[in-house]
């Protein structure tokens, strides 16, 4: 039996940190000389890859000097935090990556408190420290003063360094060493991680961080045993969060090598198993003997901030496009995504065909909407909105942490847009290559949208990052300047006669040949109010002809929305159409004139 060191790799978005496990694999011999390995291999999913980012928290496993080390990669983006919450149950301590030229961004203070409150004493990887304008010194000198800020005790003040470049493959204790391999890192990981406690001998306790679907043994329940012995075909049984308890049988067991699931007949205290066998596991829950039923502490995650409304579609081109149209069908797949995802929450509303998703941010609702739509379900969405609270001093509001880098020239512009969305500027640093650092603490509401035009403003240079801080008493008003949209007039297909009239009115967003209804959004007005336009209108066919009638019409290209981007881009009367061949802007309401009715009782 080989000693077990559990760890998980913690750190910002693209950071670095699926790249360090490609390295650290490659190099422990998971991987057979001759096989071809893609980069990044532990983002596996279609989803992931396509984006360049980690969504789900996946498990590994090498051996390394006769050690057994169980390796979690995690997600980096806020709207997951969620998943590295549950997932630092499982683990001893954490490699705490940080950018050699960024330094500590508003994830990793997120991350970094999480451990810290759980009593994990992390290592410290200085990565990407062959950048050409790396500073590790000072990068070090940043996350120290984090962990004084994040009030760490005395032996987590004292953590290990070690300097990376996981592109490369290579870690040292100083920077301008001269190793070349991740020697260092490895043997930093062996000699400071603690071996897991439990004791083997005693009753069992498994709780559940994470689960797994697999089409031949259905749901598979993956934690770390704290103690006791789990065996195949044992009878144990399952402890709820309310106390409620079922009994089932271990039909497979499973523990991790390399990247792949390896089917044993047993597993000890301190290792990470995955257990098939009950049709229902959930996270949270935890998996003991019959005979004693004694339960782990439920996982405590953060509660959601934002929240978005799934409604059955109801436009004229409804079930058309999508297997997968109904209010059962929809309700049932965010249900199934609930019970999968920590961060999720699923409520049904007053309105008949409607419920509403609470989550984390805009990404995360995306994500699911993604996943969803290459399934084969159409339906619609709302504008995200934050989730207020009610307290003794009134009205409550989620508060983020937004971190910026910009170029110097355009540091007035950032700050007088972060004003006008009630931000406060908190701390402001000039950094190298003439760019400067500013952090806000903003009202969620205020970050919605944002993304548009903080990068107009910033010519494509500036960096925006931000995290949940925390509920704080309502700003006030936040007054949104945004232009108004271009509104199909009548059913049909659009045409480029008509479509080269409207370039003079705004931006448009279809192509020639469209198919459109009445309250399709098909542009973006160059003023404030809304535009009912035909974009079916063809020219008139005479027999009179006059020079230059007949010259090829130029257009424009449309503007492109991504998932993301179309997120933010509705008002609070628009909705998105998601089907699996199209993404549609419309109107809540269709008719014209039940939208002239309600804007006049809105206005009275």
């Amino acid at each position: 039996m080989h000693p077990i060191r559990n760890i998980a790799i913690i750190a910002h978005v693209d950071h670095g940190k699926t790249t360090l496990i490609d390295a650290i694999l490659r190099q422990t011999g998971v991987f057979r000389r001759n096989q071809r390995v893609v980069s990044r291999v532990m983002d596996n999913t279609d989803l992931e890859r396509e984006k360049g980012i980690t969504i789900f928290s996946k498990n590994a496993a090498f051996i390394y000097h006769d050690c057994k080390v169980n390796v979690v990669d995690t997600p980096g983006h806020a709207d997951f935090g969620g998943e590295v919450q549950r997932i630092l149950r499982m683990v001893d301590s954490v490699l705490l990556l940080v950018d050699a030229f960024e330094g500590p961004m508003p994830q990793t203070k997120y991350v970094l408190k999480k451990s810290l409150q759980l009593g994990l004493a992390p290592i410290v990887v200085i990565n990407k420290i062959d950048r050409p304008n790396a500073r590790p010194a000072a990068v070090l000198d940043a996350v120290f003063d984090l962990f004084v800020e994040l009030e760490a005790d005395e032996k987590q003040l004292d953590f290990p360094v070690v300097y990376a470049s996981a592109r490369d493959g290579y870690a040292r204790y100083e920077p301008d060493s001269d190793n070349d391999d991740l020697t260092p890192l490895l043997d930093t990981i062996i000699r400071h991680v603690a071996e897991p406690g439990g004791d083997a001998d005693a009753s069992l306790q498994i709780l559940v961080s994470a689960i797994d679907y697999d089409p031949f043994l259905g749901r598979i329940g993956t934690g770390r045993i704290h103690n006791g012995t789990i065996r195949r075909n044992q009878d144990v049984a399952r402890i709820r969060g309310a106390g409620e308890c079922a009994s089932f049988r271990v039909s497979r067991l499973f523990t991790y090598q390399g990247l792949e699931r390896k089917e044993v007949e047993s597993a000890v205290a301190g290792d990470i198993v995955s257990v098939a066998g009950i049709s229902d596991i959930d996270v949270g829950e935890t998996i003991c003997q019959r005979e004693s039923l004694v339960q782990i502490p439920l996982i405590h995650i953060d509660p959601p901030t934002m929240a978005m409304t799934f409604m059955v579609n109801d436009s004229p081109f409804a079930g058309n496009e999508g297997r997968f149209v109904t209010s059962r069908h929809l309700l049932a797949r965010l249900r199934r995504e609930q019970r999968d995802n920590v961060n999720l929450r699923v409520e049904e509303t007053d309105t008949q065909n409607a419920f509403q998703l609470k989550g984390r941010g805009a990404l995360q609702f995306a994500v699911l909407m993604e996943k969803m739509r290459r399934e084969g379900y159409e339906f619609q969405a709302s504008r995200p909105a934050v989730i207020y609270r009610e307290s003794s001093l009134g009205l409550l509001e989620p508060l983020e942490t937004a971190t910026v880098d910009v170029a110097d020239e355009f540091t007035g512009v950032v700050i007088e847009m972060f004003g006008l969305r009630r931000g406060e500027l908190i701390h402001m640093s000039n950094g190298s290559g003439g760019y400067t650092r500013l952090e806000f603490r903003v009202p969620a509401r205020g970050l919605i949208g944002i993304n548009g035009e903080f990068l107009t403003a910033t010519r494509g240079t500036g960096i925006l990052n931000h995290v949940f801080h925390a509920y704080e008493a309502h700003k006030g008003e936040i007054r949104r300047i945004v232009k108004g949209v271009l509104i199909a007039l009548e059913a049909g297909v659009s045409v480029a006669f008509a479509l080269h009239n409207l370039q003079d009115r705004g931006v448009i967003f279809i192509d020639p040949g469209t198919p459109v209804y009445p309250g399709m959004i098909v542009g973006e007005h160059s003023r404030e109010n809304d535009l009912v336009v035909n974009v079916c209108k063809t020219k008139k066919l005479t027999n009179m002809r006059a020079a230059g009638s007949d010259e090829a019409i130029r257009l424009v290209p449309p503007r492109r929305f991504t998932l993301e981007q179309a997120i933010e881009y509705i008002n609070d009367d628009e909705l998105l159409e998601i089907t699996p061949a199209s993404i549609r802007m419309r109107k809540r309401l269709l008719d014209i004139h039940a939208r002239k009715r309600e804007n006049k009782a809105r206005s009275a």
